[in-house]
């Protein structure tokens, strides 16, 4: 303890690698979507990663800083307004629920499920804690939503064709919030 994984999935090239299982993503507690570098960035990378220079990597923080750190976040208070917020959320996001969207009636094959609501309340905890807050609001739960969920949802191949990405549903699911 503290055990963590971090994955990277490149989306292009799946020879030779299996996709998780549904089961297996909803382990994970976000999908950060990473772009590609500015120049300045890109520039530094290629010099240091091609430099017969070695560089290691330094602790920020031992392990008991990080399970107390991981402690505080679950003591944050949440209201009941963020609460009602990530479940209308993440229930919108279900084919079977009364208050999904048609897109998601019509085009979600697979559905964020309880594991979802728990990722995002930790998520917007300890979104607020790191911006200095005591507690979270609203505006956290529609900034998290997209990468807590992404990878707990898919579509159906006519709303790819529809042009209908998971981003897009997602950022429909928080309106009104």
């Amino acid at each position: 303890a503290p055990f963590h994984v971090l994955a990277t999935h490149h989306p292009i090239e799946q020879e030779g690698t299996y996709p998780l299982p549904e089961a297996q993503l909803d382990r994970f507690l976000m999908q950060i979507n990473v772009t590609y570098p500015p120049l300045d960035a890109e520039r530094q990378m290629l010099v240091v990663t091609t430099s017969s220079e070695s560089r290691k990597a330094t602790a920020v923080l031992g392990v008991t800083e990080l399970q107390e750190m991981q402690a505080l976040v679950r003591d944050i208070p949440v209201g009941e307004q963020v609460l009602n917020a990530i479940l209308t959320l993440v229930r919108r996001g279900r084919p079977d629920n009364d208050s999904a969207l048609p897109e998601v009636k019509n085009f979600v094959t697979w559905a964020p499920g309880p594991r979802a609501a728990q990722a995002l309340m930790l998520a917007v905890k300890a979104n607020a804690l790191l911006d200095g807050r005591g507690a979270p609001s609203v505006d956290d739960v529609i900034a998290l939503a997209a990468p807590v969920l992404r990878h707990r949802m898919a579509l159906t191949y006519k709303a790819k064709s529809e042009g209908l990405s998971i981003d897009n549903l997602i950022t429909k699911l928080g309106a009104g919030l």
